[in-house]
């Protein structure tokens, strides 16, 4: 991978053989990548390099990522705070993996400001805040943060892939996946070199595929069916958009993250070049941004809604009464934005 250099891994090194505990933080509300990322390094750390390696999640990871989860390890510092506090504590490295800047892991920040221990972040989120790490690899061009992982494990076993474990190529293979919709999203040749790798190596993507796309609850295909046929607005300039509110989702009897992946289906109308999808939370809304090339979602992510990442696939926050002065009134923000982003767009749909 282009920067990668011998330097960084070197310093790689020396951070890692100072520590015999490792504490990996992932950003909240986890994704594939997150998790695929943190389970791929912490089972690379414990069986490779014989680490007291744990994965800390500020919340809880989605129902839809279960086949991930299930069996391992994994301290939620939302519901299991003094456990993450102690191992996060107990931590010669704490390292931070998909996130760009360290209050993204929001529950276990307080543990992780009150550690003296030395701080990694690998990245691949735009515009990083690299102050108060001792080490940062960032690079916003890779897909994913799996991606950057993958090269990071390779160069640590100059370049070999032997000692890597199957757990951890898997799981790099599923966040690879999810973070670029199935290679559909921020795929660069080093994104299908890592793929081919992946697979040559013997990871079974079939079987992650059917995970992720053949295992989905009756009540999240009705509830998305619902939501695409009498919650889904198409603005004339182009932007579509769906609010669900948390007495839906408790009517439709989803789990979380459900919904990943609702925020793309818009874009399969010719006409539409940018989709927002809010879902009210704990007393604000999170929001997903898509576009189509030469639209920027991370544009509007940073100019309306608090957050940021890909040019294309981006996210953030919106809060009532600070942005809009109640739930109610989130359609006439997001359309008062297409007017501004988008005022030269001249679709007409039918």
């Amino acid at each position: 991978m282009q920067g990668l250099t011998q330097n960084i891994i070197q310093a790689l090194s020396e951070l890692l053989s100072t520590a015999r505990k490792v504490c990996i933080v992932v950003h909240t509300h986890p994704d594939g990548d997150a998790i695929g990322s943190g389970l791929a390094f912490m089972h690379y750390l414990r069986e490779v390099q014989g680490k007291d390696a744990c994965l800390v999640i500020p919340d809880e990871a989605p129902s839809t990522l279960s086949f991930l989860t299930s069996g391992e390890d994994i301290i939620n510092a939302e519901t299991e705070t003094e456990r993450a506090s102690r191992a996060i504590s107990e931590s010669g490295l704490i390292a931070f993996l998909d996130l760009n800047e360290m209050h993204r892991c929001e529950a276990a920040l307080p543990f992780v400001e009150k550690s003296d221990a030395p701080r990694l972040l690998i990245d691949h989120h735009a515009k990083p805040c690299t102050e108060g790490f001792d080490l940062a690899i960032s690079r916003p061009d890779a897909s994913s943060t799996c991606e950057i992982l993958f090269f990071v494990l390779k160069a640590l076993e100059n370049g070999s892939m032997e000692r890597i474990p199957a757990k951890a190529l898997y799981n790099l293979m599923t966040g690879l996946t999810t973070d670029t919709n199935n290679f559909a999203n921020s795929v660069g040749d080093s994104t299908l070199q890592v793929a081919g790798e992946l697979i040559g190596a013997g990871v079974d993507r079939d079987d992650i595929l059917g995970h992720l796309y053949h295992e989905d609850r009756p009540e999240r295909l009705r509830a998305n069916c619902d939501l695409a046929a009498n919650h889904l607005t198409i603005l004339p300039c182009g932007l579509a958009y769906i609010i669900l509110t948390e007495e839906m989702s408790k009517a439709y009897g989803l789990l979380p993250g459900e919904t990943d992946g609702l925020v793309n289906l818009p874009l399969s109308v010719k006409e539409v070049v940018v989709s927002i999808f809010l879902h009210e939370e704990n007393g604000l809304f999170r929001v997903s941004i898509r576009s189509k090339r030469g639209w920027s979602a991370r544009r509007i992510a940073e100019d309306h809604f608090h957050g940021g990442g890909h040019e294309m696939a981006s996210g953030g926050k919106l809060r009532w009464p600070e942005d809009i002065a109640s739930p109610d009134c989130a359609a006439a923000y997001i359309e008062s934005i297409a007017a501004r982003f988008l005022p030269n767009y001249k679709a007409v749909l039918q």
